[in-house]
């Protein structure tokens, strides 16, 4: 059993992106479950309706979310009844939505998909760490296999927390930073790990966005609104080969495709 899972998709070159490209990289690599970080999917801030049913009607599963998940209000219509997304679940309660669902997937497995934010120069959610040992102890044995979606800033941190769940989850994978790392691994204990997944967006910009716009920010240091760039764009992520006998990660390969306009 094979499981894509796509770094963070910006704007409409990154929904286009997937329109061009997903169907044949799932063929591929015979995928049977897909999962995409939505979170700037929206003009680069947050997620819509339109844009939500736009992406999953490309052949994706699930869509996590992270700290722009409330940028667009619109999100606040649909959030408590589509079970299809999932946002940090370390949001303090009450809050809409929820932070982590049980799938079928592939041949007949439980497959829970989590969601936590970072602390570590973002909002100082809930403790990612305790909120996941929660977690844990509510799925119990209803789910096969465990992935976890660490939307986060700091490299220590997403590391820090992989280690600490090291064997209790099939996969903790990095998202926020739309720089994709080369240090997919797997960890001692059987979990599968990358630091960040990286983007489906524009390449020629800074994080999906006008880089001359980002630019300037830099040199003045005053407020610039941002905007999401035009031009050739790709597809980031990993492909998981899980053994379906023992619910474990075999391989993790890093995949980054670019696809012209």
């Amino acid at each position: 059993m094979n499981i894509l899972f796509i770094g963070d998709i910006v704007g409409r070159p990154g929904r286009g992106v997937l329109k061009k490209g997903l169907a044949q990289i799932q063929k591929q690599y015979d995928i049977s479950f897909t999962i995409a970080n939505a979170e700037n999917a929206a003009g680069g801030r947050g997620l819509t309706r339109s844009v939500m049913d736009e992406i999953l009607a490309t052949g994706i599963d699930v869509l996590t979310m992270g700290n722009h998940v409330w940028d667009n209000r619109d999100i606040l219509n649909f959030i408590d009844d589509e079970f299809r997304l999932i946002r940090p679940a370390n949001y303090p309660a009450p809050c809409p939505g929820q932070g982590y669902h049980i799938y079928k997937a592939g041949f007949n497995k439980n497959l829970a998909v989590v969601n936590l934010s970072g602390r570590v120069f973002l909002s100082n959610l809930d403790c990612p760490f305790q909120v996941m040992e929660a977690i844990l102890r509510e799925i119990g044995d209803q789910a096969d296999m465990i992935l976890v979606d660490f939307h986060g800033e700091a490299t220590s941190e997403k590391l820090a927390f992989a280690y600490f769940v090291d064997s209790r989850v099939t996969a903790v994978l990095g998202t926020h930073t739309h720089i994709q790392t080369s240090d997919e691994r797997i960890l001692p204990g059987g979990t599968a790990y990358i630091t960040d997944l990286g983007m489906t967006g524009p390449i020629d910009s800074i994080l999906g966005m006008n880089k001359d716009i980002v630019i300037q920010k830099f040199l003045t240091g005053r407020p610039v609104r941002f905007e999401v760039a035009t031009g050739p764009a790709q597809l980031e992520g990993v492909v998981l080969q899980v053994d379906e006998d023992r619910d474990k990660v075999l391989e993790i390969k890093r995949i980054s495709i670019p696809y012209s306009e």
